[in-house]
């Protein structure tokens, strides 16, 4: 849920840093009234903020744990055994 409001900032964002562009500015006559500095550093802020949470998600999503710890089974000797499977300890 969290990754949404990520998403979410960012998509803000970013829509707010096309708007600030020559073009945006163009197309919204109230943009050319307020400094372009006013609507980048806030702009900025929330593409930094959204993606900062996208992380922090994806981290604590990947960790996986393992319930036993496995030992590996091996066939063969020396540098020519592999590794066929794995037992529960």
């Amino acid at each position: 849920m969290k990754a949404v409001i990520g998403y979410l900032l960012a998509g803000i964002g970013l829509i707010g840093l096309a708007l600030n562009s020559k073009i945006g500015r163009a197309n919204f006559n109230f943009l050319e009234k307020i400094n372009s500095e006013y609507i980048l550093i806030p702009v900025a802020v929330l593409i930094v903020l959204g993606v900062v949470i996208m992380i922090m998600n994806s981290k604590a999503g990947s960790k996986i744990k393992q319930i036993n710890n496995e030992v590996p089974i091996y066939q063969g000797e020396g540098k020519k055994r592999k590794i066929v499977g794995y037992r529960v300890q």
